[in-house]
């Protein structure tokens, strides 16, 4: 007859596998845990008693705790030296260095709109030398910069930056100003006073034909801005619209 105790310590032993098999890195196979858990026994076995047990389990947990702490910090780090490597302008470096923090925090809605950011500035150095008539690694870093930025909004939808990031992107890099009108105006919602955003929306609204609403942005940008400088930008681009529109009767 099999002995109570040590069939007790297989079953509970397999429970403990199922229950720190989700619990612990996914990549560890039930049999790693074991092995480990076997491992904080003094003889290398598996406790076979339940208080044995519950003492291995609180033991695991602290080196699994250990281990989650120090990837989260390391996964920090990148996010620092990310921002560090765009505060010099080495916006290459920067992204190599997004790339590796987001595989330790894959929703955080900052660093896709960092790594949109970092595409974006990377696709204006991008250069057809090999003259085929098609810049294939800039198209890879717009497609790239745009998609970053609509996983930040997915992710974080009161997040205003990348709705004026990729309403940029849109309106002067991918010319679909058309696309790009819906995210300026709820960028818009939340940055009520921001003047910069107004110029881009009223470009977009004048090249898809909403020559009426880019004129009463401008006007909302002259009753807003003390500026002279985008007071007389607003000035000359309302004239423009007024004349098209004149024009066009």
């Amino acid at each position: 007859m099999k002995n109570p105790k040590r069939v007790l310590a297989i079953f509970i032993a397999l429970i403990l596998v199922a229950g720190l098999g989700f619990a612990a890195f996914s990549f560890m196979r039930p049999s790693n845990i074991v092995q480990r858990i076997a491992g904080i026994s003094p003889d290398g076995s598996p406790p076979e008693t339940i208080e044995g047990l519950r003492s291995a389990i609180g033991a695991y947990e602290s080196k699994v705790a250990e281990t989650i702490s120090a990837a989260a910090q390391a996964g920090i780090y990148w996010k620092i030296l990310a921002v560090r490597y765009m505060d010099r302008g080495m916006y290459g470096e920067s992204l190599d260095a997004l790339n590796s923090a987001v595989t330790y925090f894959p929703e955080d809605a900052t660093l896709h709109y960092l790594i949109g950011i970092c595409a974006a500035v990377m696709s204006k150095s991008s250069y057809d030398y090999a003259g085929t008539g098609r810049n294939k690694e800039k198209e890879r870093l717009l497609a790239l910069a745009e998609s970053a930025q609509k996983r930040a909004i997915a992710l974080d939808s009161k997040y205003s930056r990348p709705l004026y990031a990729l309403g940029v992107l849109l309106v002067f890099e991918l010319d679909r100003a058309v696309e790009a009108v819906p995210y300026l105006e709820r960028y818009l919602s939340m940055q009520t006073k921001d003047v910069d955003a107004m110029f881009i929306l009223a470009r977009a609204y004048y090249v898809t034909g909403r020559r009426d609403e880019s004129v009463t942005l401008y006007d909302r940008i002259l009753s807003l801005t003390k500026d002279e400088k985008k007071r007389t930008e607003a000035i000359s681009n309302k004239k423009t619209v007024l004349d098209r529109q004149y024009g066009s009767k």
